[in-house]
């Protein structure tokens, strides 16, 4: 029996990624390195909507400024799928602060700063179920 480790996760393109038209260089990088690209919408949260989605950090300083930023403009929310795709995601996405990204990365090539680093990725396979019933609750 072969198994496969196919996993689903899920992926922002963040407002300044989206304000600089980026979404199709990003999307294009995901394609390239072997994800499927199985849902996508471009859509504008409220930061009430920002805030229950992050409320996994709102007890961290940067909680209030993380959900104004992520309402602040369109984005660009996807359900990726590849073998591995939570490791793979956060490993194409780079380090948070794009300063200590590795070269080649989303964040390396796009980022701005620590808080407009143009991406966001499920952090476990657990996560990216809850963020991709977040958005796609179909």
């Amino acid at each position: 029996m072969i198994m496969s480790n196919t996993e689903q996760t899920l992926s922002i393109i963040k407002p300044d990624a989206v304000e600089r038209n980026l979404d199709s260089e990003i999307k294009e990088m995901f394609l390239s390195t072997g994800f499927k690209i199985l849902k996508e919408k471009k859509i504008q949260i409220e930061k009430s909507e920002a805030e229950v989605f992050y409320k996994v950090h709102e007890t961290k300083p940067f909680y209030s400024d993380l959900c104004a930023y992520l309402s602040s403009g369109p984005i660009v929310v996807m359900v990726l799928e590849k073998e591995n795709a939570v490791s793979a995601n956060r490993e194409l996405m780079g380090a948070t602060n794009p300063k200590d990204a590795s070269d080649g990365t989303i964040r390396k090539k796009y980022g701005i700063s620590i808080d407009k680093n143009s991406v966001h990725g499920s952090d476990s396979i657990e996560n990216a179920n809850i963020e991709i019933n977040f958005f796609f609750k179909d």
